[in-house]
């Protein structure tokens, strides 16, 4: 059970509402996630102005982003982000059997030396205090400093997503 009630898909009050309206424009019904985080409408504007740039905006492929979020996920065992980042994985061309894969991505001949990079990136972002002077080496071989940035933001965010999950004991929609 969450530790705060979910606000309605449509709360009174405006400046929410008005959040959960721009949600529901890009097709998306309101996750619970946002209906926990609508309780501070300032917050929730920070966490939109800063989530929907990373997943829209960046230049990284999303294939490679969303194999980084799953992996932080599994290794943070956030149920809620794996659920809702698979069919957005699926969408973006990873394989089914790449997904199958990330528990045992290290010994799997399935991924190729920038999805490594990646993938070694979530890991020890997850994991913490933060990527290796050898891990940011790696991943600078595959990509420019741009996209580095991109990277370890978004791994970044995601264990902060987990971590609020978590912390709120956020339950998955039923669907």
């Amino acid at each position: 059970m969450p530790r705060l009630d979910l606000l309605p898909p449509s709360p009174d009050n405006p400046e929410t509402a008005a959040m959960f309206a721009e949600v529901r424009a890009r097709g998306i019904e309101i996750p619970n996630l946002y209906r926990v985080l609508g309780h501070a409408p300032g917050m929730l504007r920070a966490w939109l102005d800063f989530a929907w740039p990373l997943r829209l905006q960046a230049t990284t492929p999303r294939a490679l982003r969303e194999l980084l979020i799953l992996r932080g996920a599994q290794r943070s065992k956030v149920e809620y982000e794996w659920v809702h980042h698979v069919p957005m994985a699926l969408a973006a061309g990873v394989p089914q059997a790449k997904i199958d894969a990330l528990a045992a991505w290290p010994g799997s001949a399935l991924f190729d030396d920038t999805e490594r990079a990646v993938l070694r990136l979530a890991d020890e972002v997850t994991d913490g205090p933060g990527a290796s002077a050898e891990c940011m080496e790696a991943l600078k071989r595959h990509f420019a400093p741009s996209e580095v940035v991109e990277l370890v933001l978004t791994a970044s965010f995601y264990v902060c997503v987990g971590r609020m999950l978590r912390s709120m004991d956020v339950e998955l929609e039923r669907r």
